[in-house]
């Protein structure tokens, strides 16, 4: 089994449940983890704590790195961190990574998985999109990183946000590369059809 390093971080825009589940996902599969850095920029903490109604990133079993601390492992390709989720992705962090400035820790972490080719993972939620956001995305994506917009489906029938959040966060693990049991289209546990 493949033991992944990986880097996560949570920026200001809207969609904390998607972080939330992201980080419960890595913890369950802790096994396929040999490392896991935690960003969060203030935004998101305000965010999280509208969205959810709590503060329960205090308590992730995750170190947590400050946004300015160039010092952390994977500001630099030598410490060979293999996967980077951004998540959610704000437009403006988007921008900061397709144009290549590394102005704190979370833009250099990406510049760092972009330079090195390994998986970058930008899950994007904002709607509509101007066309300086596609641009941006185009921009990333022939620069090797992966767009993984916070599109939802409907066909496993979620019955709450976080089972919702979860058709997102479990296509984003796939693309990294972790292996996990996920609900699969035309799979044999597909409800109603």
């Amino acid at each position: 089994m493949i033991k992944h390093k990986v880097v996560v971080a949570l920026t200001g825009a809207s969609g904390a449940v998607y972080a939330k589940v992201l980080l419960d996902k890595l913890n369950a599969l802790a096994a396929q983890v040999e490392e896991l850095g935690l960003l969060m920029s203030e935004n998101a903490k305000e965010v999280w704590k509208c969205e959810l109604g709590n503060r329960d990133y205090e308590a992730l079993p995750f170190r947590q790195y400050d946004k300015m601390d160039f010092r952390a492992p994977f500001a630099s390709g030598s410490a060979q961190y293999d996967v980077m989720f951004v998540c959610p992705c704000s437009m403006g962090t988007l921008g900061r990574i397709a144009t290549g400035l590394s102005n704190d820790l979370t833009t250099r972490a990406a510049d760092v998985m972009l330079k090195e080719r390994r998986k970058l993972i930008l899950i994007t939620r904002d709607t509509p999109l101007s066309l300086i956001h596609i641009n941006n995305m185009k921009l990333v994506t022939e620069a090797g990183g992966i767009i993984c917009p916070a599109s939802p489906s409907f066909y496993s029938l979620p019955k709450n946000f976080e089972e919702l959040a979860a058709t997102v966060v479990d296509r984003a693990l796939d693309l990294a590369g972790f292996e996990l049991k996920s609900f699969r289209w035309n799979g044999l546990n597909q409800p109603g059809i």
